[in-house]
């Protein structure tokens, strides 16, 4: 019998700078989404990577006086880092510099120039190099691009530009299934009910990019480029089933993604998580901003778990705040008080007094279809909610019962398989934390184990 296929993707991230923590929020929580799908048995394909192309990259270099191709390969390493130590358990990680990349470019423009839907034409707008986009006048606050608070500059070009306007009503109809949360799909219906332009997409005198098929005068427009990563890195995966991504970059993946399949007659993606900002005191964590926090250093400091666990416990839709003060709090409050004394009172009963079978009355105290319910809606904050409310349910049990004076077995013996069910819904936030507990609750011979979270 065939497993279900679930293929997951990230956005794939500038490496014009180091990563910061925003970029290992979104990977953590694509990462929890495949891990809870390879629990359920399916068939999990993951992918991430970078986009390599951007001429933001180049700027970056050129800045640093480091030739484009060193200086990017440097940088993508950093990301590959990132992942290693977040223990993000991706099946592919693409880079877009990548000829095989490019091969699958240039056939999917094929396909959208066979349908007639590019032409040349000329184009006057405001252009932000941060975004790598083409920004109108009323997106502008006080003449500045919102996302990165820098006055974009007037550009006038000839180039090529795709039909997008041809698909609104499609993209209409498809963005009230496709978009989560419900915010987000709000804010883009709005924006496709005022009117769709055509889009520019390529670039004329850039020295770094893809070539656009038939004229080497131009690039490929990054967006273009770096959306169709989708395809070539999906190892024909294709459709994914949810695309995890900033709400910064919401219109590239809801309108000129799906516009492009349509037009290439590709098969459409699920589902889109768009997921908020990670912040600093109320600020947006960003490089431009220069407001970063390294989340390699953090995990190096204080374990891939801790910094997964913090980002997890923030709010996956909407924007929260993030420190490392946070990240101690929730550590010290909540890992280590609550599920790391549970595991080391348990374990050290049951290596003194043993265990007897039993029916395990304890476990109807887990809603646990509310916690699937959850995952399945992309909640994953609440979802831990509720995983961490059992837990207190199952120290309120050892309080209650008393078994280091009663011995008694077969409460140890419930409260082990209460523990083993907890490992197992905690697998994809705390990976290696949770091997570590069922190692010891599943063992013929249960032993007090070593700290599992030592306060900090």
């Amino acid at each position: 019998m065939n497993k279900k296929k679930f293929y997951i993707t990230t956005a794939i991230d500038y490496v014009n700078a180091r990563p910061h923590i925003g970029h290992a929020f979104e990977k953590v929580i694509a990462d929890a989404l495949a891990r809870w799908h390879k629990a359920k048995g399916e068939s999990v394909f993951f992918l991430t990577g970078v986009d390599e192309n951007a001429q933001k990259n180049v700027q970056a270099a050129e800045e640093s006086g480091v030739p484009v191709k060193e200086f990017i390969d440097k940088n993508t390493a950093i990301f590959v880092k990132l992942c290693k130590v977040l223990s993000v358990s991706y099946n592919k990680f693409i880079r877009t510099s990548a000829k095989e990349h490019a091969k699958v470019v240039h056939e999917v423009l094929n396909k959208i120039i066979k349908k007639g839907d590019i032409y040349k034409g000329k184009y006057e707008g405001y252009y932000c190099t941060g975004c790598e986009a083409y920004i109108t006048e009323k997106d502008l606050v006080d003449g500045k691009c919102p996302e990165h608070n820098k006055k974009p500059e007037l550009m006038s070009e000839e180039a090529y530009f795709f039909r997008l306007s041809k698909y609104r009503e499609k993209l209409i109809e498809f963005a009230e299934r496709y978009i989560v949360p419900e915010s987000r799909k709000n804010e883009i219906l709005s924006r496709l009910k005022e009117g769709l332009s055509d889009l520019c997409i390529s670039r004329k005198n850039a020295e770094w990019g893809i070539d656009f098929p038939g004229d080497k005068k131009y690039k490929i427009y990054v967006w273009i480029d770096a959306l169709i990563n989708y395809i070539s890195g999906a190892e024909e995966k294709w459709p994914a089933d949810v695309h995890v991504i900033g709400k910064g970059i919401n219109w590239f993946h809801s309108v000129i993604w799906p516009a492009m399949l349509i037009s290439a007659d590709f098969k459409l993606p699920g589902k889109l998580l768009v997921h908020g900002y990670v912040n600093l005191k109320g600020q947006k964590i960003s490089k431009s901003l220069g407001n970063v926090i390294d989340p390699i250093e953090l995990a190096k400091k204080y374990g891939a778990d801790s910094v997964r666990y913090s980002l997890l416990r923030g709010s996956v839709f909407e924007d929260f705040d993030f420190s490392q003060d946070i990240l101690i709090e929730r550590y010290n409050n909540e890992l280590a008080n609550k599920l790391g004394n549970l595991v080391s009172r348990v374990a050290g009963l049951i290596e003194r007094n043993g265990v007897e079978k039993t029916e395990v009355k304890l476990l109807k105290k887990l809603d646990e279809k509310k916690i699937v319910k959850l995952m399945d809606n992309f909640e994953l904050d609440k979802a831990l909610t509720e995983i961490f409310a059992f837990i207190d349910v199952c120290n309120e049990y050892v309080q209650e019962k008393k078994p280091w004076e009663t011995k008694d077995k077969k409460v140890l013996y419930e409260l082990k398989e209460a523990i083993l069910k907890i490992s197992e819904l905690l697998w994809p936030f705390i990976p290696e934390s949770s091997e570590k507990i069922k190692a010891t609750f599943s063992a013929k011979k249960i032993k007090k184990p070593e700290i599992l979270f030592k306060k900090i």
